[in-house]
C-alpha cells in the first residue's frame, strides 16, 4: 500500500548566494517519513509553478514549515516596518489560501513556527513583529551561537489547557520545547483556539475549532529529534494517522478523538 503524500512547504534560498532553489530541512522529511509514516514531497511554494487546487489534489496533507522570511503584514492589515524582517510574498500566495482550503475540506495540515503564524493570519488573525520587545516577554529567538544541538535544545515549558486537544494528544499538561522564533500571535483568527502558552504568555499551540479534520500548529520546532522526543512523536504520529484517513477517504481524525 502506498504511503500518504505530505506536501512540505519549501522555502526559497540562494545556493552559494547565486543559484535559486526551493528547499526543506532534512529533519522535516525524516519526521514525515519516519514518524508520520508518510511520503515527504517538497513543494515549490510559488504560484508561478503550482496552484492551490493542484496541491490539494496531489497531496493528502501539508506541513507548513518554519522559515526566515515572515508573513507580510499587509496580509493582516498592517504596514511593513524594519522589525517585520524579510518577506516571501510567493509563499504567502500559496500557503494562506491553502490553509483556508484545508480547514474547509478537512484535509490535514500541521503548522510549525512560520507555519503556525501562517495559520493564524490565514484565519484573520494578527501578529506582533518582535515579541522580545514586549515588556515581560522573553527572547524566543534561536541562539546566535552554538551547535545545532544547542540551538534546538529544550528551553522552556509550554502549558496546555487542561483537558484540551494538546493535553489529550500529549498526555501531559506541561511539556518542554525548543524555541526559535521572533514573531507571535497578537489576535487569534476566526476559530483559532490558543491551547498552549509559554510561561511569559506567548501563544505556543493552536488548533482550528471548527475544522473538519486535523488542523494543529505549534510555535516550536517539533521536527528536531522527532522520533525520540516525547512531545514531537505523538504530534507527528497523529498527523500521519490523519493523512492515512484522508487518503483512504475516511477523514476519521477529529478533535474529539485526539
Amino acid at each position: 500500500m502506498s504511503r500518504p503524500i505530505i506536501g512540505i512547504i519549501g522555502n526559497s534560498y540562494l545556493l552559494e548566494n547565486e543559484y535559486p532553489v526551493h528547499a526543506g530541512g532534512t529533519m522535516l522529511s525524516e519526521s514525515v517519513s519516519g514518524v508520520s509514516g508518510c511520503l515527504p514531497l517538497i513543494v515549490p511554494s510559488d504560484p508561478r509553478y503550482v496552484s492551490v487546487d493542484e496541491l490539494l489534489e496531489a497531496c493528502d496533507g501539508f506541513l507548513l514549515t518554519g522559515g526566515r522570511p515572515n508573513v507580510h503584514p499587509e496580509e493582516y492589515g498592517q504596514s511593513a516596518t524594519a522589525a517585520h524582517g524579510d518577506f516571501d510574498r510567493a509563499r504567502d500566495a500559496i500557503t494562506l489560501p491553502l490553509v483556508r482550503a484545508c480547514v474547509e475540506r478537512g484535509q490535514p495540515v500541521l503548522g510549525i513556527c512560520r507555519g503556525f503564524q501562517e495559520v493564524n493570519v490565514a484565519m484573520g488573525g494578527t501578529l506582533h513583529p518582535e515579541i522580545r520587545e514586549i515588556p515581560g516577554r522573553e527572547n524566543h529567538r534561536m541562539p546566535p551561537d552554538g551547535t545545532l544541538e544547542e540551538k534546538f535544545a529544550l528551553r522552556h515549558v509550554v502549558h496546555f489547557t487542561p483537558g484540551g486537544v494538546f493535553d489529550r494528544l500529549m498526555g501531559a499538561q506541561e511539556v518542554m520545547t525548543n524555541t526559535l522564533h521572533g514573531q507571535g500571535i497578537v489576535t487569534p483568527g476566526k476559530d483559532v483556539v490558543i491551547d498552549g502558552h509559554a510561561p511569559d504568555g506567548t501563544p505556543e499551540a493552536i488548533y482550528i475549532r471548527n475544522s473538519k479534520g486535523f488542523a494543529l500548529s505549534v510555535q516550536w520546532h517539533p521536527e528536531w529529534n522527532a522520533a525520540n522526543d516525547p512531545v514531537s512523536r505523538p504530534l507527528f504520529e497523529a498527523f500521519g494517522e490523519a493523512a492515512r484517513a484522508w487518503a483512504a477517504g475516511q477523514n476519521s481524525w477529529s478533535l474529539k478523538t485526539a
